[in-house]
């Protein structure tokens, strides 16, 4: 796990290495353990990379790394976890190998294979791979955009980059704010990250499964996976299914255990991370047979005193089950306000809700030098979730969104406009010139992708969550607050076997009168603790923005929304949010829906004002 930068020219000698040594600098939280930068003879094209060591620790495993025959060079971010297969194969090929690291199988897998290399990768990675001889650039994301990777281009020169914000400043003149994008993201603030859209214009992300090559100022753009084109038969009887879940779930567990450093979880003490925790007991002496973790008792536990999202009791019973005494961090209100400016400064975007506690949980890994986490991301968006607000208006409207959203066309503008409505409705749309600055719906990965005609309204929605709203904003946020400490994040839920067969299976493998998660529910019976295995409540894993707001984080915010900052004046109507501001903190009414309405539109001022 890295950070990966690089520029690339049509012209001989116009690559900057000065920018790419501002970018290396910049993303150093990302890869703490080294710097490497490699700059082509002709000096058309540079290399950068910061590394944070995970497997192969020794130097020979740097990056920028050139392949065995001196035609290529790596800039890699992520983890190949069958990397140990594929190395089988590749020696059984002629290959041979001069160190441990997946990195040196990815290129000898480029050699091999070329393009078609990607469809073997079990992982999550951003990689830029420069052909020496042919003057041409390949960069790739994995098939669910766990790993991120942004670029901006001119007429002569691609520059590309793990995050957005130094990209920004890396190139001049600085790019203008779109916002027309910022519009959508205020008003819809999981919109965005599925689409090639970012706040600033001309810098672009390579989406999620995607492919690009760049060669002479031209860049070609193809989409190498689309999950429905690797959907499966499934088994017709329960049995079977169950042992299928857990065949596919146990191996990703496995696999995600390869590490040469200490690995460990992340505890909520729901049923997401605690599948993974006490699958991690069931498959560790398996796992050490293959480069696994010797090292991995380790779980960490956010806890909030007091609150109604605190967890700990249930978190303290999984860390039992697996045998481990957990690290607890303790979040209370003196906390709100700790490292926020840090915080917000390396968050990228913006988003519902002041992330603290994740970034929180994430730095006491650093601390305790455990350096790669299994978590349980990406379970509610696979197989269901948020069943408490079932009987709510919003979460019907929410599953109706989805539905109208997956038919592509003139249903997602529909979804749209009744999305406009709902938010005029509630008073929560602070644009300026309304949403007339807001434009079309963009277009999302996923959207529009030919769904099979026997799946219900669940599978449709997940289908949408999944690769289009919520899941990608939610990998973004893990990603940046993990990568601020240079931790590693494995999500044994999103290997891509498991996600394709858990998509074949119909809604009531999903949800059904009960529970959701019914798959997962079902074939883990005797794995976990068998009060969390059948526990129906779903709390979300978010700092208490509520009470902070009607407390420690209302001053903070009052200074924020003073003065003027005019590319935000230009867009927000910021007379009638702050009095919207100043009517909820002096009454002390701030609840969850406020809070995530108006947080996103307190983010993206603090950002423009402290122009970063």
């Amino acid at each position: 796990m890295c950070a990966i930068t690089g520029m690339v020219s049509s012209e001989i000698g116009g690559a900057d290495i000065e920018r790419v040594k501002f970018l290396n600098k910049a993303l150093s939280h990302r890869g703490p353990d080294g710097e490497g930068i490699w700059v082509d003879p002709s000096g058309i094209a540079i290399f950068g990379h910061r590394r944070l060591a995970i497997l192969d620790l020794s130097a020979d495993a740097k990056q920028p790394m050139i392949s065995s025959d001196g035609k290529y060079v790596i800039s890699y971010n992520g983890e190949i976890y069958n990397f140990c297969e594929l190395q089988s194969q590749l020696e059984n090929k002629g290959y041979s190998f001069r160190t441990k690291s997946d990195t040196e199988v990815i290129l000898a897998s480029w050699q091999a294979w070329g393009e078609k290399m990607l469809d073997r990768f079990n992982g999550m990675w951003s990689l830029a791979i420069w052909d020496i001889e042919n003057r041409k650039l390949f960069l790739s994301r994995d098939r669910f955009g766990v790993k991120p990777l942004f670029y901006y281009c001119d007429k002569n020169s691609i520059t590309f980059s793990s995050e957005l914000y130094p990209l920004k400043n890396s190139v001049f003149p600085k790019p203008e704010y779109d916002k027309a994008i910022i519009g959508r993201l205020l008003v819809d603030p999981f919109s965005v990250e599925a689409s090639i859209s970012t706040l600033f214009k001309n810098i672009h992300r390579l989406l999620p499964g995607h492919c690009a090559v760049w060669k002479s100022g031209k860049m070609e753009i193809k989409r190498w996976w689309r999950t429905t084109d690797h959907l499966i038969s499934v088994p017709s009887n329960w049995n079977d299914r169950e042992e299928k879940f857990r065949e596919l779930f146990f191996d990703s567990i496995r696999i995600r255990m390869r590490s040469d450093v200490p690995i460990g979880t992340c505890l909520s003490g729901g049923f997401d991370s605690t599948a993974v925790a006490s699958t991690m007991l069931r498959m560790a002496t398996e796992s050490q047979r293959t480069r696994g973790a010797t090292v991995w008792r380790h779980a960490f536990v956010a806890t909030f005193p007091g609150k109604d999202n605190d967890e700990r009791p249930q978190a303290e019973e999984a860390s039992a089950y697996v045998g481990i005494t957990p690290t607890v961090v303790e979040i209370r209100d003196e906390n709100a306000l700790e490292n926020i400016e840090q915080i917000l400064g390396g968050f990228d975007d913006v988003y519902i809700g002041l992330p603290s506690a994740i970034w929180m949980l994430y730095r006491e890994l650093r601390r305790e030098n455990v350096l790669v986490t299994l978590d349980g991301h990406g379970a509610d968006e696979l197989m269901g979730a948020y069943r408490s607000e079932a009987a709510g208006i919003g979460y019907q409207l929410r599953k109706l969104f989805g539905s109208l959203f997956s038919r592509g066309g003139s249903t997602r503008r529909m979804a749209d406009i009744l999305r406009r409505f709902a938010l005029a409705a509630g008073d929560c749309c602070y644009l300026r010139e309304g949403w007339q600055s807001v434009g079309n719906p963009l277009d999302l990965v996923g959207i529009g992708d030919p769904l099979p005609k026997e799946w219900g309204l669940m599978n449709r929605h997940l289908y949408h969550m999944f690769h289009a709203t919520v899941l990608p904003t939610i990998l973004r946020n893990y990603d940046r607050l993990s990568m601020a400490h240079g931790i590693e994040v494995r999500m044994p839920f999103m290997d891509w076997r498991l996600v394709s067969y858990v998509m074949s299976l119909p809604d009531s493998c999903k949800s059904n009168n009960d529970y959701t998660k019914v798959i997962a529910r079902r074939s883990l019976h005797g794995i976990m603790p068998e009060s969390i295995r059948t526990m129906k409540k779903k709390v979300g894993f978010n700092s208490p923005m509520p009470s902070w707001l009607n407390g420690p984080l209302s001053e903070w915010v009052l200074n924020v929304m003073s003065g003027h900052v005019s590319n935000y004046d230009d867009i927000v109507d910021t007379p009638r949010i702050l009095a919207q501001i100043n009517r909820l903190t002096s009454q002390k009414r701030w609840d969850w829906r406020s809070a995530g309405r108006l947080w996103p539109y307190i983010q993206l001022r603090w950002n423009m004002k402290n122009n970063i």
